[in-house]
């Protein structure tokens, strides 16, 4: 079967509006199969292990109905990246239109963090505000930076992965002197074994990232064994990954909180449009349009040598 799904492979190059985690290309790699199109695109200094789960999903995407939908429509959160330009974080703003929460990086400059949140703030006052911290800081980093900006800005929503690790986080929850959520993103993506997990203690929210953690199935299945409340979000994927993404949302029981699919609004070229209306984004059928966006031969091969050994990962 993969081997099928790999003479279908096509590799795009999608800029993005701005630096986002340094990524200013975004390279997709793309398998067709009975039922569509199914993303890989693991971030380029992934090894072959971790990004393995992401092949998992891409060949589920390409050859496995869907679950059954129980929403036709996601509410989605806008995404500010770690920009201090005023005139440009204006403009990503205003591009998620009716959007009612933000999550905004954070964790490099507290004094640009602040700026930034207060200029959303000034022109989002009723948005919650969600922060995004990627395991940047310690302990004392956290309680420090998270008092300042909550003593600033007002209450939260969540914080993101603010420290690397469980235990970090599960002391950071015991430390902290005001209401603090905590969502957990990296440590359950990348576990060796996210079933193995205790999160009580550490964590309030389980972030959802559909080819990080091996597709749609293996992703219920995580959220199901930590019985908390789920965040389904995107991994700066083209509007196909994303649509997984969507599927995934649409097919879980309880959904709290704004989902994080909503990215492609932070890029210049993309292989499919997805609305945001009224602070959500409908699912249905893709216009997709690939041509002009494959990369030069020598990256297709770069690529297809990865597919293959995150393959012999996978002991397919």
């Amino acid at each position: 079967m993969f081997k099928e799904l790999l003479s279908t492979m096509r590799v795009i190059a999608l800029p993005t509006k701005t630096n986002f985690r340094g990524v200013t290309v975004r390279e997709v790699a793309l398998f067709k199969g009975e039922y569509g199109w199914g993303e890989f695109s693991p971030f380029l200094e992934y090894g072959d292990q971790e990004s393995s789960q992401w092949l998992a999903s891409a060949i589920e995407a390409a050859t496995s109905a869907r679950p059954a939908h129980l929403r036709s429509a996601i509410p989605v959160n806008g995404t500010i990246p770690a920009i201090s330009d005023g005139q440009r974080l204006k403009t990503i703003i205003e591009s998620y239109p009716g959007c009612r929460t933000f999550k905004v990086k954070v964790g490099e400059n507290l004094n640009e963090d602040l700026i930034r949140l207060q200029l959303l703030h000034t022109l989002r006052p009723d948005a919650a505000i969600r922060l995004d911290v990627n395991g940047l800081w310690s302990i004392e980093e956290a309680l420090k930076n998270l008092s300042t900006i909550v003593g600033e800005i007002g209450a939260i929503q969540y914080v993101e992965q603010p420290c690397a690790t469980l235990e970090e986080l599960r002391e950071l929850k015991t430390r902290a002197d005001f209401d603090l959520k905590i969502a957990a993103d990296e440590v359950i993506r990348k576990a060796a074994d996210p079933f193995a997990l205790d999160l009580s203690g550490a964590a309030d929210i389980v972030m959802l990232k559909v080819q990080p953690l091996g597709g749609i199935k293996r992703a219920r299945a995580i959220a199901e064994h930590h019985k908390l409340p789920v965040v389904v979000s995107s991994a700066l994927e083209s509007a196909i990954g994303i649509h997984f993404g969507l599927e995934l949302a649409a097919s879980i029981a309880e959904l709290h909180y704004d989902c994080g699919l909503a990215t492609g609004s932070l890029m210049s070229t993309d292989v499919a449009h997805l609305q945001i209306i009224d602070g959500s984004i409908a699912l249905g059928e893709l216009d997709i349009k690939l041509d002009g966006l494959d990369v030069v031969p020598d990256r297709y091969e770069w690529w297809k040598n990865r597919a293959m050994r995150c393959a012999e990962v996978l002991g397919l």
